[in-house]
């Protein structure tokens, strides 16, 4: 739009006419560019901190209740899985919340609550108050034992749901862009992604560990507290541009009211009605009797063909979390000193991250190689089916480790101020399970979202996604459940608080078992998810509808009929 009049020039020339503050048309991109850029650099911030938060407590957790809590090894390793599993299944249980009932940016602000005062109760718990809390006639004040413990699992569980809540809504999986991705775009982005979070975990391994283990004693919990400041500057920063809201299509509720509704038709169908139907599923639709549509009983049909894939993740997730809990006590009783250097026992942890950060770009390199060669890369669910085998042949060389390890004399070593009888066993021994466990989780978990992506629709890939990650949960709850059902079914020797007095390898070979048997059974229902090229397909409009405009399509090619009264009929029924 032109405005303003044209006013004189000393040489009697005419200004041009200025256009109005509307910005130019190459302006708007960018600005959007430089948006997405700040986006993208505070969502890195935002997920750095998390993760920073998140490995910090893991890392400490074991070391800080047997060394300062005196809890035995089994109940350490419980507490220590159950704080993973929670934090990893209160994503799905938050974003839900924040969906339907107080709203996105309530519940964002709520979280972050939760997790700085979460993470501000651990540092009080975990503090050497003989060091600092002394009045002046020089009195210690203790904290009492029981009320030590009860702000410890205050914090645990205040910073589990900050944690489920700043992953829900900053940093949805679903949010992400990558409809039109193709299979190798997928598998690569999935690959990078991974390990970006492992660099992280890298880094937080090695500086917190060391710091609590061996500089500030208990004091490496403050540095959640830290980076929990740098979470909530990065909120503030960017409060309304880091809440990307996920594609909706569907809901947990939803899928779960289907299956309860399908099973409650089943037995008064048994009882008394009659007819048959392709799929148990179908009697929950209306027609049937049921409660739910045709399109949302479709949609979960869809998600049930990959219901054995979540459910056999569930043991191998159990064998990933011996990580932080069977092999990290392996780790403390053995001997850390290198040349007089007391090493974090994080460093195993970081030696277990290796092949995720070395075979990212390897597959990458392999799979472009294949592909310009007009070869087909090894298919996913392989790769699952691999990535199985290396980790029950993981927990076996970790039970083998155990037999070795036993057989070497018993030294002293000190940890966290507290002088403890490990074995003389170099810990670089134990290095091999680590990597093949590492090795494991490089293979498994890229693969595994891969899946859930390409055989679902778009609309429902946010659905697909959660039970993925409700199978990553539970498999750390059913680790916990595990060392406990051994731990009292042995009467403690399978699970020992003392490894030279107990048989921690029979635990290791017993695991090693069910695993190869879950490998087993992977593999021979493997062949249903071989073909990637073929995705799901729901439902999204009923077949009398679909009849209805494929015969409104034949009436326009031939123009035999009005084509006025074939829309009114069609869209009045519509």
């Amino acid at each position: 739009m032109l405005t303003g009049d044209p006013q004189r020039l000393p040489e009697g020339r005419k200004h041009p006419r200025r256009l109005s503050q509307t910005p130019h048309p190459d302006q708007g991109p960018a600005r959007k560019s430089r948006k997405k850029l700040q986006v993208i650099i505070c969502v890195l911030l935002v997920e750095l901190c998390e993760r920073f938060t998140f490995f910090g407590i893991v890392c400490n957790t074991i070391l800080f209740c047997t060394v300062k809590l005196g809890y035995d090894n089994y109940l350490a390793a419980t507490v220590n899985l159950c704080f993973i599993g929670a934090s990893t299944l209160t994503p799905v249980l938050v974003g839900w919340f924040a969906e339907t009932c107080l709203g996105r940016s309530k519940v964002l602000y709520l979280c972050a609550f939760l997790h700085f005062f979460g993470t501000a109760m651990l540092p009080v718990v975990a503090f050497p108050f003989e060091d600092f809390y002394i009045d002046t006639h020089h009195m210690t004040h203790h904290l009492d034992p029981r009320e030590q413990q009860i702000l410890f699992y205050t914090g645990l569980l205040a910073a589990a749901l900050g944690i489920g809540g700043i992953r829900a809504i900053l940093c949805p999986m679903g949010a992400y862009s990558l409809q039109g991705y193709n299979q190798h775009q997928l598998l690569s982005f999935f690959n990078w992604f991974y390990w970006l979070v492992n660099l992280n975990s890298t880094v937080v391994f090695l500086g917190i560990a060391y710091i609590q283990q061996s500089v500030a004693k208990n004091l490496g919990f403050l540095i959640p507290f830290t980076s929990v400041l740098l979470a909530l500057i990065a909120i503030h920063m960017m409060r309304n541009k880091l809440t990307y809201k996920p594609k909706k299509g569907g809901s947990l509720l939803t899928t779960l009211g289907v299956f309860l509704n399908s099973l409650k038709m089943c037995c008064l169908h048994y009882r008394h009605l009659s007819g048959d139907v392709a799929s148990w599923l179908d009697r929950a639709k209306e027609n049937n009797g049921g409660r739910y549509s045709e399109t949302h009983v479709e949609n979960v049909k869809v998600l049930a063909k990959l219901f054995p894939l979540y459910g056999l993740q569930l043991l191998y997730r159990a064998c990933v979390t011996q990580i932080p809990s069977g092999y990290y006590i392996q780790t403390m009783n053995s001997n850390l000193h290198l040349h007089d250097l007391l090493l974090p026992i994080g460093a195993m942890n970081v030696i277990s991250i290796l092949p995720l950060l070395l075979l990212a770009p390897l597959i990458e390199c392999l799979t472009t190689c294949y592909l310009s060669k007009n070869k087909i890369p090894l298919a996913p669910v392989k790769v699952i089916t691999l990535g199985h085998a290396c980790a029950a042949l993981s927990v076996l060389l970790a039970g083998l480790s155990e037999l070795h390890r036993k057989a070497y004399p018993l030294v002293e070593q000190t940890l966290s101020g507290k002088v403890l009888q490990v074995s003389s066993m170099p810990y670089f021994q134990l290095a091999p399970q680590y990597i093949l466990l590492g090795l494991a989780e490089a293979l498994v978990t890229p693969a595994c979202s891969l899946i859930s992506f390409q055989l679902t629709p778009s609309h429902i890939r946010g659905i697909s996604l959660h039970f993925l990650t409700l199978s990553y949960g539970g498999g750390c709850f059913l680790g916990a459940f595990i060392i406990q059902l051994l731990y009292f079914a042995s009467g403690g020797n399978f699970y020992p608080n003392t490894l030279h007095d107990g048989n921690l390898e029979r635990f290791f070979f017993l695991l090693a078992t069910l695993m190869a048997i879950n490998t087993f059974v992977f593999w021979s229902i493997s062949d249903r998810y071989m073909d990637l090229s073929v995705r799901g397909k729901a439902l999204t409009t009923s077949p009398l509808t679909e009849k209805l405009l494929r015969y409104k399509a034949c009436l326009r090619f031939y123009d035999t009929v009005d084509h006025s009264y074939t829309n009114a009929s069609i869209e009045s029924i519509l």
